[in-house]
């Protein structure tokens, strides 16, 4: 969601904090600022809109300096403007904040009374005052941050500067991410590696309470308790051509097509001689998978829709029970945990906040271990997981998922194959589905070149205002997933059922102004399918579906797109890339905001 940089320097570095809030564009904003300590004090800049509009003002005015923050919002307390807009500044201070301060309320009351004013409605001015009110106490900016912390109740990732002591940025963080990057004669802090990897590649990420004192020559860090502590520096693999569009028009179309390439790094070194190595999940691996006797996936959005695939997967190959449910529900009930149960939590950023939260409540329920599939390898989920299994996507910027969900499903194969095989699934039903997992990169590749083909049904979408998608088995997860994409970029209203459920309710919807895309692979639910698809084809719905090659003679469709024969591992990612496709190229014709849709962000770091 919102976007911290925060960089102390011997040289001028507007340039550099804008640059780092344009790598982060991706993550969602409706507002961007910069401030910079100098000579004169506190000087900032703020703009509804986008990085672009902050770039022209800055522009305007020539504003510089060698030490400052920077930051894009993404509303949650007032709306969308200059006055919302971050940084906020409180006599000497200013700050920029991530994430959302519970008790605000409160605080705000209490420093009212005491003549404090106040020109926003963000729970972010808050922490400003705080840190400024206890500067005039006589601490210093390290000193007054962690005093103000202690007072705070919710999830937070800030960065402060103060004319007191130009030169100087404090980060803290608690529930919402923040690293430290290590330069030459300059020293940052960001809320994503993506904004700094053009200046470094060595970081520090910073655990929970930790405050970060961020200097031109040293960064130092404290705990909770204000010890000085130690972080280990790690060194980023990430590409920064990775965030580059390249030759496509936007990045969701060019993550759509690095898909074979993601997938394939996804599986390599993982299979060898038509075996999964067991190893790839971590330490005693090969007895947790033997002791496991139920599964509990957690997950958001997508990575929900992933998980609800592999718990097909789980249940049919290894013969586990196996529940997938959303973090923010999981949070605020009392799971029943039955003796070995694995936690399995699944995060393309590794940072989603209720995902995060889930994965703490566990560590205190009785689970055989707890395992994480995600794409970003320091990420809180990552560290607070004792399995891990990598996705492997790279970098995506794209807000509406592809890539991230297609990998995904590809480690909850591996990881649903290898489960099966510990629990005696059959040796060639095992070999086979190793087998789909070594041909997918091929298949997902051979599906890219229906995309013209694709297209031109797009056409038959843009002036729509409701779709209807359907699958079965694996593949009403996929159908959910669809409509998720549909609704997410093009704003069309997309729903997903469960074909067998389209006489108990939303048949009544349908007619010849309700597109119905239906995803039919060739497993056993097949002809079910087909008489679901009957009934919509006898109320004049007009059916767009997605068939296996060898189930496309007998299926009555105004529109039959043929997709690659596939198995029961490797299809629902086949059916995926059509659907995203086709998301993608309605959107273009809608004229939506592809890569940053409406009201949504890259990644969820607040409830």
């Amino acid at each position: 969601m919102c976007g911290i940089v925060g960089i102390s320097a011997n040289r001028p570095i507007v340039q550099h904090l804008i640059a780092g809030l344009s790598a982060l564009e991706y993550r969602g904003y409706d507002s961007a600022g910069v401030a910079l300590v100098g000579k004169d004090g506190i000087a900032r800049l703020r703009a509804k809109g986008k990085v672009r509009d902050l770039v022209a003002l800055q522009a305007e005015t020539g504003l510089d300096g060698h030490c400052g923050i920077a930051h894009t919002r993404w509303a949650t307390h007032g709306v969308p403007s200059e006055i919302n807009a971050h940084p906020h500044v409180s006599g000497q201070v200013s700050l920029v904040h991530n994430g959302i301060i519970e008790n605000h309320a409160a605080l705000r009351a209490e420093l009212l009374a005491e003549g404090y004013e106040f020109s926003s409605q963000t729970d972010t001015e808050v922490v400003a005052h705080l840190v400024e009110r206890a500067q005039r106490r006589g601490l210093g900016l390290r000193e007054a941050v962690q005093d103000t912390v202690a007072r705070l109740h919710g999830a937070y990732a800030i960065a402060v500067v103060s004319a007191r002591e130009p030169g100087t940025v404090v980060g803290a963080r608690y529930g919402a991410p923040l690293i430290a990057g290590l330069g030459e004669g300059e020293q940052y802090l960001a809320s994503d590696v993506h904004a700094l990897l053009p200046l470094t590649r060595r970081f520090m990420y910073l655990e929970e309470g930790d405050v970060a004192e961020v200097t031109v020559g040293a960064i130092r860090v404290f705990d909770a308790s204000g010890a000085e502590v130690s972080r280990e520096v790690k060194e980023s693999h990430f590409n920064a051509d990775a965030v580059e569009r390249g030759e496509y028009a936007h990045y969701m179309l060019k993550e759509i097509h690095e898909q074979p390439v993601a997938v394939a790094d996804t599986l390599e070194g993982r299979i060898a001689g038509g075996k999964i190595l067991t190893q790839i999940f971590g330490v005693d691996a090969e007895r947790l998978l033997a002791d496991t006797q139920a599964v509990h996936i957690i997950a958001c959005g997508t990575s929900y829709h992933a998980g609800l695939v592999a718990r097909y997967w789980i249940e049919q190959l290894a013969g586990v029970p196996c529940t997938a449910e959303i973090a923010s529900e999981y949070r605020y009930r009392d799971p029943v945990v039955k003796e070995g149960t694995l936690f399995l939590t699944i995060s393309q950023s590794g940072e989603t906040a209720d995902t995060l939260a889930a994965l703490k409540l566990a560590k205190d329920r009785p689970y055989l271990a707890r395992m994480a599939v995600c794409n970003v390898p320091e990420s809180s989920i990552v560290r607070e997981s004792s399995l891990v299994l990598m996705t492997r996507a790279g970098p995506e910027i794209g807000v509406a998922s592809t890539k991230a969900f297609t990998t995904q499903l590809v480690a909850l194969a591996l990881f649903s194959l290898e489960l099966a095989r510990a629990k005696g699934l059959d040796a060639a039903r095992y070999a086979d589905g190793v087998r789909q997992l070594e041909q997918l990169p091929g298949l997902i590749a051979e599906t890219l070149k229906l995309d013209a083909e694709i297209l031109e049904l797009a056409t038959h979408f843009a002036d729509k205002q409701h779709a209807l998608f359907l699958g079965r088995g694996t593949h009403w997860p996929v159908a959910m997933e669809g409509a998720l994409k549909l609704k997410e970029i093009s704003y069309i209203h997309a729903e997903a059922y469960a074909a067998g459920e389209l006489k108990h309710g939303p048949l009544a919807l349908v007619d010849e102004e309700m597109p119905v895309i239906a995803v039919a692979p060739n497993d056993r639910l097949i002809d079910k399918l087909k008489s679901n698809l009957e009934e919509v084809r006898a109320r004049g719905g007009v059916l767009y579906a997605f068939v296996d090659e060898t189930v496309a003679h007998g299926l009555d469709a105004a529109h039959v797109v043929i997709l690659p024969a596939a198995g029961e591992i490797a299809a629902p990612v086949v059916s995926t890339i059509p659907l995203q496709l086709l998301s993608y190229h309605v959107a273009v014709l809608r004229g939506t905001d592809v890569d940053q849709p409406r009201n949504l962000a890259k990644s969820v770091t607040v409830e």
